[in-house]
């Protein structure tokens, strides 16, 4: 399965107004990121790593990096012959630069002094962290109690943890007026505080498109 633009943007804490832009071929440079799953003339389509991706270039704009100088490591990358998605390289801010830390030891300066050894502060980019707005970005793999993001299982939907169940589709059902205790009766694996984790979460995501228009 792939993610919706609304999905994607709640998972990695973009507005869909970015989504838009980041994706756009009208820029001279090209797009920041051309959604791997995306069929021209269709909606746009994100892959798990796509929102990987995303989310590191939410943290480096929270951070005060310049847009353009985000572009300008994703060149220098490039250009230093790195050619996996962009969610292979683990990218930070210095400052206003940005830096890829190339091993547990080091960070490479991509923006600033280009190839030069730098120091910098460890980023879990997948953890929770301190988004645009002053808006917090939910954890990657777990972004509300008893829903769980897993390459491994549906592409990465958003599922009930351990089963394969949607989370879409349990709050469907409370928002039918189903109890989170009744659940069970339809999926047994579901349990009442993973049904609730499942309608909070699909309000979450129903911000990101009420909130923030394309």
């Amino acid at each position: 399965m792939s993610y919706s633009s609304v999905v994607a943007a709640a998972l990695s804490g973009a507005s869909l107004r970015q989504l838009s832009y980041w994706r756009s071929a009208q820029s001279s440079e090209g797009p920041l990121l051309a959604p791997t799953l995306h069929v021209p003339g269709s909606r746009a389509s994100y892959s798990f790593q796509d929102v990987v991706a995303l989310r590191t270039f939410v943290y480096l704009r929270a951070r005060g990096v310049p847009l353009q100088r985000v572009r300008k490591a994703v060149a220098k990358l490039r250009d230093l012959g790195e050619t996996n998605h962009l969610s292979s390289y683990q990218l930070i801010a210095v400052g206003k630069d940005v830096a890829w830390v190339s091993s547990d030891e080091s960070a490479v300066d991509l923006t600033g002094r280009p190839g030069q050894q730098v120091i910098a502060e460890m980023v879990d980019i997948l953890g929770a962290f301190d988004g645009p707005r002053r808006r917090d970005v939910v954890p990657l793999h777990q972004p509300k109690p008893g829903v769980a993001v897993d390459p491994e299982v549906r592409g990465g939907y958003p599922v009930i943890e351990g089963t394969r169940v949607p989370f879409d589709l349990i709050a469907a059902l409370l928002d039918d007026g189903v109890a989170a205790e009744d659940v069970a009766s339809f999926y047994p694996s579901v349990p009442p505080y993973a049904a609730r984790g499942a309608r909070e979460f699909a309000r979450y995501v129903d911000a990101y498109r009420e909130r923030l228009p394309a």
